[in-house]
């Protein structure tokens, strides 16, 4: 049987290309279109990838950044105590593609041994990576082809959003500095 959202055994192993294990720089606000982005970058520091996320998402990633509580449980706590009541752990989470401009994203669980895989939205896979305390990964061909779409979008060239984004100062980053 077949359910939505979750891969086939065929898809569960982990793509063979190379991945780049990455952190959250911090949350920003887009200054133009007003929606927030997630900042990554690589544990080198060497790669950064900006993704614009939903208020709400971005709320969700930022209580778990601050570790603040909420009298009732949100979403991704929800989601989280039940992959532990399955007796099942997310072992990390994987920024794997860029379709028709939008990030698509795979958690991955083990439960019992088993691989288990779910397709989820950047912004989600974050949010839990975060309360899982697992690690965040970027395969290259995301990053390769962001950098190219940002080519085509923008006069800036890679180097320099790469060095914009790592000279923003805390009071630009937001209290979510990493």
């Amino acid at each position: 049987m077949h359910l939505p959202g979750f891969k086939s055994e065929s898809e569960t192993q982990p793509a063979p290309e190379p991945e780049v294990e990455v952190r959250i720089r911090g949350l920003m606000m887009d200054p133009s279109t007003k929606m927030p982005i997630v900042v990554l970058n690589d544990l080198a520091g060497e790669v950064v990838l900006p993704i614009w996320v939903g208020l709400f998402e971005a709320n969700a990633i930022a209580l778990e950044i601050e570790k603040a509580t909420t009298p009732r449980p949100m979403t991704h706590d929800l989601l989280r105590s039940a992959i532990d009541g399955l007796n099942a752990r997310v072992t990390r989470v994987v920024v794997g593609a860029l379709r028709e401009d939008t990030f698509h994203a795979t958690i991955w669980m083990d439960h019992a041994g088993e691989v288990v895989a779910l397709d989820a939205r950047p912004s989600d896979a974050i949010a839990l990576a975060l309360r899982s305390d697992c690690p965040i990964f970027v395969s290259h061909a995301v990053y390769e082809h962001a950098r190219k779409a940002s080519n085509g979008s923008t006069s800036l060239s890679p180097e320099d959003l790469r060095r914009w984004l790592e000279s923003l100062n805390d009071d630009e980053m937001g209290r979510y500095k990493m």
